[in-house]
């Protein structure tokens, strides 16, 4: 399906104001969330190896329940943020994209450390963030030449190069925005019944979230052998 006009739709929105403050270092900051936990939230490697634990050193289960359980977290602040419909929407569309994207940066994250990365390298980070994107517009800007290259390759890349930092940021906080605005036009029509879109953000976000896990699986292949440590 073609994302342009959720991408005007997003850009429209930011101009209105309903996205002031979702900015690079708004994403970035998830990710730093995500990667060295926020209060009660564990940091992503260690939430990790307590699933390799639980799975007796089985990385292949570990990341499957990583992901599910991560598509769980993105459902519930899903349906949450998209309670109110179109009326609250200044306020919960900025809600939403933290969610998610501290959602889904926390679960790459841990199926990038389960699969032997250093989460501390800043081009893991990238990598990271790039499985955020869906991944057509990842293959897009690769095409365009925007993006040198896939998650893997940037994870695995020489050398780091911070010029990437604004792009795969700005890439992220674009594509999230995109697609919740884009589902909240969708079902604007439901605005009489909130709860309706309550569950369209569940099932939306949950299924994002779980597309985002299988790329990061595909993309992070394994660096050093499972340990049950």
């Amino acid at each position: 399906m073609d994302q342009q006009p959720t991408r005007d739709a997003s850009q429209a929105l930011a101009t209105a104001g309903v996205a002031s403050g979702l900015t690079a270092g708004f994403v970035r900051e998830a990710l730093h969330r995500a990667i060295h936990g926020l209060g009660p939230l564990p940091a992503a490697a260690r939430a990790a190896e307590y699933r390799l634990r639980r799975q007796d050193g089985d990385t292949a289960r570990a990341v499957s329940e990583l992901i599910s359980d991560h598509v769980r977290y993105a459902g519930a602040q899903g349906f949450l943020t998209s309670l109110g419909g179109v009326v609250t929407a200044p306020v919960t569309i900025p809600a939403n994209v933290a969610g998610l994207a501290l959602v889904e940066t926390r679960m790459i994250a841990g199926i990038a450390h389960l699969r032997g990365y250093d989460l501390a390298d800043p081009r893991v980070g990238n990598a990271v963030l790039a499985c955020v994107i869906e991944e057509k517009r990842v293959d897009e800007l690769v095409r365009e030449q925007r993006l040198p290259a896939p998650p893997m390759a940037l994870a695995t890349a020489p050398v780091h190069d911070p010029d990437l930092d604004a792009l795969v940021t700005s890439e992220v906080t674009t594509d999230l925005l995109a697609r919740i605005t884009g589902r909240r036009m969708a079902v604007s029509v439901t605005r009489k019944v909130p709860v309706f879109g309550g569950l369209v953000g569940l099932g939306v976000d949950g299924y994002a979230t779980w597309r985002a896990g299988r790329y990061a699986e595909r993309e992070f292949l394994p660096r050093r052998a499972p340990s049950s440590d």
